[in-house]
């Protein structure tokens, strides 16, 4: 599968977390939520990578690689955290968009932190997403 399909389908899985996770976290703490949430994420990418690992196994991962993969995961939990606090006190339609902000900044951090070249395209893109969310957000 292309880059494209993958991006689609983690759109589609995005989409269903937020409303699944929206009728979760009610009347539950949004941390314990996102303790439950995360426990399944673990379990169920463990048991994926030990399914589909290469006949050799697993190969070492660099120092580097680590550090960086240790620093998304706290992002990734951080993130996680926030969202499920803003779920359980705002609509999904609303805090969804929001959240989605973080493709615009992703731009602006591919180019100041990756090197990736900004565009017009990738430009005028950010901006509309960017006052999408707000006009979503500002209903």
């Amino acid at each position: 599968m292309t880059w494209l399909t993958w991006a689609l389908l983690s759109a589609l899985f995005a989409a269903a977390t937020a409303i699944l996770a929206k009728v979760g976290v009610a009347g539950v703490d949004a941390n314990l939520a996102t303790a439950v949430r995360t426990s399944v994420v673990v379990v169920f990418t463990w048991l994926l990578a030990f399914a589909t690992r290469p006949p050799a196994g697993f190969q070492a991962l660099p120092g580097k690689s680590w550090i960086f993969l240790v620093l998304s995961g706290l992002a990734t939990g951080l993130s996680w955290l926030c969202y499920f606090h803003a779920l359980q006190v705002g609509p999904a339609s609303r805090v969804a968009p929001i959240d989605k902000l973080s493709v615009a900044l992703v731009i602006v951090f591919s180019a100041l932190f990756l090197g990736e070249r900004l565009t017009w395209g990738k430009g005028i893109g950010g901006i509309l997403i960017v006052a999408g969310a707000i006009t979503i957000a500002l209903e």
